[in-house]
């Protein structure tokens, strides 16, 4: 999580909350009271719906600024939002995220004191360092049988090409009784590791066109907001 958050006070208006928006290139802020209790959160998106245009100019009018200074931050943040607690892991935060349609989650001690703020850059970066990703390689795509043994199989072929992995990965596959596995490779050379395993029996999948065959067709809220 981020440890230093930028909050707003629930009584400030939404040009101060715009202003600190753009000034440190944040999306969402915490709305904190007396001893730093979460009151809310307010977003971009809050912020917008609020204003005429998407952001004040030298042009507007003394009234119009007038009455914009006038909305407070209370009149259109989100109260009670989706918290996190700092002994949640990343699992609890990436299937909240999901579930509610949030781009952040406030992180809260169990007497509602924010600690920090989870976001999806957050949950990127986290993601990242876990699978490995930082470092040079290939993921490749294997469809295999859900039966025990599998992994192993797997693994042990690849290490025999002397490959190291970054991580690797197991994903629910649309056909009954399998699964597709994928395998972050730190090489580029992965030629010999695909023959080998077409020659074992296993089918390769590309891990773009799996993910994208596959995506919902219901919409997909924008949950970068």
């Amino acid at each position: 999580m981020t440890h230093k958050v930028i909050t707003v006070d629930e009584n400030a208006d939404i040009a101060e909350a715009q202003e600190k928006m753009t000034r440190h290139q944040i999306r969402h802020l915490p709305v904190v009271g007396e001893d730093n209790l979460l009151l809310g959160i307010v977003t971009d998106r809050d912020i917008r719906s609020a204003l005429p245009s998407s952001r004040l100019t030298a042009a507007d009018s003394e009234e119009q600024r007038k009455r914009l200074t006038e909305i407070k931050i209370k009149d259109i943040m989100t109260k009670n939002p989706f918290t996190i607690s700092p002994a949640d892991t990343i699992q609890d935060a990436l299937l909240l995220i999901q579930n509610k349609r949030v781009g952040a989650l406030p992180v809260v001690d169990d007497h509602g004191r924010l600690k920090g703020i989870l976001s999806v850059r957050d949950l990127l970066r986290a993601v990242i360092n876990v699978l490995g990703l930082g470092e040079p390689g290939t993921l490749l795509g294997i469809l295999v049988e859900q039966k025990i043994g599998q992994m192993k199989k797997i693994v042990d072929a690849i290490t025999e090409e002397k490959v190291s992995f970054g991580s690797i990965l197991v994903a629910r596959y649309w056909d009954e009784g399998k699964r597709a596995v994928f395998p972050y490779l730190l090489t580029q050379n992965v030629g010999p590791v695909k023959r080998k395993l077409q020659k074992m029996g296993y089918t390769l999948l590309d891990p773009m066109e799996w993910y994208l065959d596959h995506l919902p067709g219901q919409d997909m809220q924008d949950i970068s907001d």
